[in-house]
């Protein structure tokens, strides 16, 4: 039996860990073997969302910056330069499925306010409706960090509740979801979803949520 049978527009969001490497460069064929499977779930009519990280870590190393903890000034200029990279090897890794891809840059105030919230969504639709796969991240470049939605995890739920996803993807290096955080408490819980999993108590809002740990 097929997990995914009964979700017809997924959502998944890619960390950056899984993406880039501690060098900063692209996993290829890691990114290689993902695009595969996106393109049989395309193939099976389903449409799907991509939330990905990645450009700042890409940007790190293109620019040359080792430093591990960045200025917002150097975060900023490591997300646009990487933000090129980013795009252009998700369209690569797609594209030789035959499948286009649109990059779609946001911020918070797109999911926050009305106007840009319709804007976005039917942008998101309309790339769906052509057969082309939506690339997403947060607009690092302009974001500060009074703004900023701090990771993609946050982001790529909004954006499933925007498009009334079926189902929510979190691709991830870490174990699950904890219940605290991991320094404050000698031994943190997890909180482990997958799609067989029954939903929390409380009903999701939109998109069922399904965490999977990623092999590196």
């Amino acid at each position: 039996m097929n997990p995914l049978a009964p979700y017809r527009r997924i959502t998944i969001k890619i960390g950056s860990a899984l993406l880039v490497d501690k060098s900063g460069k692209l996993r290829a064929d890691w990114l290689a073997g993902l695009a595969e499977d996106i393109a049989h779930l395309k193939a099976e009519g389903r449409e799907v969302v991509i939330v990905s990280s990645g450009a700042i870590a890409l940007g790190r190393g293109l620019l040359g910056l080792s430093a591990i903890a960045l200025t917002l000034e150097q975060s900023q200029a490591a997300a646009s330069a990487g933000q090129i990279a980013l795009s252009q090897a998700w369209a690569e890794a797609l594209g030789r499925h035959g499948i286009i891809t649109g990059q779609i840059l946001i911020t918070p105030n797109i999911t926050e306010e009305r106007r840009y919230f319709l804007n976005a969504r039917t942008t998101i639709q309309t790339l769906l409706g052509l057969g082309a796969i939506p690339i997403i991240n947060e607009n690092d470049s302009v974001a500060t960090a009074e703004i900023r939605y701090g990771d993609n995890d946050r982001l790529s739920a909004r954006v499933a509740t925007m498009i009334e996803a079926d189902l929510l993807v979190l691709l991830s290096d870490i174990d699950g979801l904890y219940t605290a955080p991991p320094p404050r408490i000698p031994l943190p819980n997890t909180c482990r979803w997958s799609i067989a999993s029954p939903l929390p108590s409380k009903p999701w809002p939109v998109a069922r949520p399904a965490i999977f740990r990623a092999a590196a």
